[in-house]
């Protein structure tokens, strides 16, 4: 993949559909929104948005996306997943329904809720591995964590479990491996693209 503006789908099936596909454009790719799998069979790469993963899931299979999904995936189709979207890439969720699906795009654990409920939202100036410039600001919702990551998977990012804690453990929030990149927060909601062009340098193959 070479394209100077490579074609990037947004699963639009719940949660910030609209952030990501406004972000991703900013970012240098022509960004659609999927629902199909005749769309997602035209993508460059595709980014699994922030939402309810349990939901989420549950409506990749009524959209008949699931096994599609999948299947790109596994070919290695570029994909970034931010907070829902990382727990619905990893090969195991913590905490979650005994019936939802698993992408098994990322060997990673991801514990769901793990920093707390909606009223335990924050925000974080983060030192991101593949990011230029300032740290960038990250705001967690209900997010998650990466609790264990295989032997392939990039740490970029880290937290304190507890930020306002200090000496608190840090917890894994932003992982690559090979193609497909995840964060436990939501930089669709920022205005900083940084993270976006990233991974829409991973589409092209400059990263």
């Amino acid at each position: 993949m070479s394209k100077a503006r490579p074609v990037v789908g947004v699963l639009a099936l719940q949660g910030d559909v609209a952030e990501h596909l406004a972000m991703t454009e900013r970012a240098g790719a022509t960004a659609v929104p999927v629902r199909r799998a005749a769309e997602l069979s035209e993508v460059d790469g595709l980014v699994l948005p922030g939402g309810e993963s349990t939901t989420m899931s549950r409506l990749l299979e009524t959209f008949e996306l699931l096994e599609p999904l999948r299947e790109r995936l596994r070919a290695g189709l570029p994909a970034f997943g931010s907070c829902a979207g990382m727990i619905l890439l990893a090969r195991q969720a913590l905490d979650g329904r005994p019936d939802q699906h698993q992408l098994d795009a990322l060997d990673i654990v991801v514990r769901r809720n793990a920093f707390g409920r909606q009223v335990d939202s924050f925000e974080e100036d983060l030192e991101f591995t593949g990011v230029d410039g300032a740290p960038l600001h990250a705001v967690f919702i209900r997010a998650p964590w990466v609790e264990k990551a295989g032997q392939g998977v990039e740490v970029l990012a880290s937290v304190p479990e507890d930020p306002g804690r200090a000496g608190a453990p840090a917890r894994i929030v932003a992982v690559r491996q090979g193609m497909v990149l995840a964060t436990a927060f939501h930089p669709e909601l920022t205005g900083d693209e940084r993270v976006h062009r990233l991974f829409v340098r991973i589409v092209r193959g400059q990263a």
